[in-house]
């Protein structure tokens, strides 16, 4: 892969919950979650992070994203080094890299209107001139994400797990990013609302050209949204490649386990279109 055609890449990265630093170097004290993990996230492309409870997927997006201190390694972003990066020079990126939570609620102000929640953020980051542009764009993007207008004086607690889950979908799209990491964002919802939820997101990444890292522990989420897939154990890759040949022809004997725990036959590649033919079945 050229250096063009990475957009996020990371080297040996490392990270350690609860060190100390020493006048003579680390202290060696704490928990160590990622051991040396190298990943690269091509342009326009959808790589998935998978593993079991534990695995350091969560700590390896976060780490992406600057959240978490690496004690080791290098990260870089559309070439530039990031690793150590003063938060006054991150702060200009953060619009460039969104991150999807797993639960929205945690990540959308309980006081605050949908409204404010989407609004405000344009205005903060320069992308609209003033509130009427800024509530255009809004409007645009609600009917993007299939959500009424009516949603727009509500606050989150008034809505549905999926509606809220949209909601911080279009507070991402809107910044226009480069990158989003979704961090098991689909886990808490029913199956057709999950289908509805993922075929937004590879719309959207399709048609704004982003990059995108899943986290899920999910095989069959992680096989129809992504092109690429990591395997992650102990805090190490453990398997990387493209999804169908990860899928049908695994090198690992740990991604094999994986796939024998799934309580169905085989990973079903074509369940996200099934699901929305259903959901939209049943909307009509």
């Amino acid at each position: 892969m050229s250096v063009s055609d990475s957009l996020l890449s990371a080297k040996g990265i490392e990270v350690t919950y609860g060190a100390k630093p020493h006048l003579f170097g680390p202290s060696g004290l704490g928990i160590k979650v990622l051991h040396g993990v190298d990943i690269d996230i091509r342009r326009g492309e959808t790589v998935g992070i998978v593993g079991e409870s534990g695995s350091g997927k969560t700590t390896l997006g976060r780490a992406l994203l600057r959240l978490v201190d690496v004690t080791a390694g290098t990260i870089h972003f559309d070439g530039r080094d990031i690793t150590q990066l003063p938060d006054a020079d991150m702060r200009p990126l953060r619009r460039r890299m969104q991150m999807i939570f797993q639960d929205p609620m945690a990540s959308l102000n309980p006081r605050h209107t949908i409204r404010r929640i989407l609004v405000e953020p344009l205005l903060l980051h320069g992308l609209a001139s003033d509130r009427k542009e800024a509530e255009r764009q809004v409007a645009a993007i609600l009917d993007r994400v299939t959500l009424p207008q009516a949603c727009l004086d509500r606050n989150p607690h008034e809505l549905s797990g999926g509606q809220r889950q949209r909601v911080g979908i279009a507070r991402a799209a809107l910044l226009k990013p480069d990158f989003v990491l979704a961090d098991e964002i689909v886990s808490g919802l029913d199956v057709s609302t999950q289908a509805q939820v993922l075929n937004l997101l590879k719309e959207l990444s399709r048609d704004l050209g982003l990059s995108m890292a899943f986290i899920s522990h999910d095989l069959s989420v992680i096989r129809a949204i992504c092109d690429r897939v990591y395997v992650m154990r102990h805090g190490r890759v453990e398997e990387e490649g493209d999804c169908e040949r990860v899928f049908t022809e695994p090198a690992s004997a740990y991604t094999r386990m994986l796939l024998d725990a799934i309580p169905l036959p085989e990973v079903d590649p074509h369940w996200l279109r099934r699901e929305s033919v259903v959901a939209e079945a049943s909307d009509a």
